[in-house]
């Protein structure tokens, strides 16, 4: 993370050098843009957190497939719940990163979040006003295919599942 700050340092001083004007004007915009998202993700965050306090972590072990012959059940239900919902990858990425934390494996968490970004149950009628219904089912569905191969991925890469 040390790499990514210096790296982040390194480029804004270059580009504070090569137009002064033009980047405090990003900058500007961008600390626009983060003080309008900060109040939703900190409401989200309290939220989650709330909830995640409520609920005991035996209950999302055993829904979320914390046991060893869950863990496809918890993939499953990862891919439901990931693709009925509708939340920004800033709010979701921190929700699994406490769900980690509690336990809930690898791969179940990488088909949460992976078919909560690509999959699109709710935006279903945006989009097929926009595409028409035949482009978005092939789309939800090729989508929905990308996130199981990478959740089994996932759970090889991380000896979740026995190869």
């Amino acid at each position: 993370m040390k790499y990514l700050y210096a790296f982040t340092l390194v480029t804004l001083l270059l580009s504070l050098i090569a137009d002064r004007k033009k980047t405090w004007q990003a900058l500007k915009i961008a600390c626009k843009r983060f003080f309008k998202i900060m109040p939703p993700f900190i409401t989200m965050l309290i939220l989650v957190s709330i909830a995640l306090t409520f609920i005991p972590n035996k209950v999302i072990l055993a829904v979320l497939g914390g046991g060893e012959h869950n863990r496809f059940l918890g993939m499953v239900l990862g891919l439901i719940l990931g693709s009925v919902t509708l939340m920004p990858g800033f709010i979701a990425f921190p929700l699994c990163g406490i769900l980690l934390k509690k336990g809930v494996p690898y791969m179940v968490l990488s088909a949460f979040s992976t078919s909560l970004m690509m999959v699109g149950v709710l935006t279903y009628p945006l989009e097929k006003a926009y595409f028409g219904s035949k482009v978005t089912i092939i789309r939800n569905a090729i989508s929905l295919l990308i996130a199981i191969i990478v959740a089994i991925a996932t759970g090889f890469v991380f000896g979740e599942i026995a190869r």
